[in-house]
């Protein structure tokens, strides 16, 4: 994954001589909490099925009701 994209962050594992170190622990715990925040704002779009089914309509207005479920979203967060 590293070499496809420089800035991509992957967990540390722990192995059987070698147990993680605390601040590897940390690390492990803000990549984890990112993440279930994307995982749920993808879950969100599949759920308006935009993302799970073929999009069946004009694919000039994909991109359009694409950032409007996305806001809708965001804006769902902010309150």
């Amino acid at each position: 994954m590293k070499t496809l994209h420089s800035r991509t962050d992957i967990p540390k594992k722990k192995g059987k001589k070698n147990p993680l170190m605390q601040e590897e622990k940390r690390k492990n715990r803000e990549l984890s909490s990112e993440r279930v925040m994307n995982e749920n704002g993808i879950g969100i779009l599949k759920r308006f099925k935009i993302l799970s089914d073929t999009y069946r309509n004009r694919r000039k207005r994909f991109g359009l009701r694409f950032t409007l479920i996305a806001g809708v979203y965001t804006m769902e967060l902010e309150q």
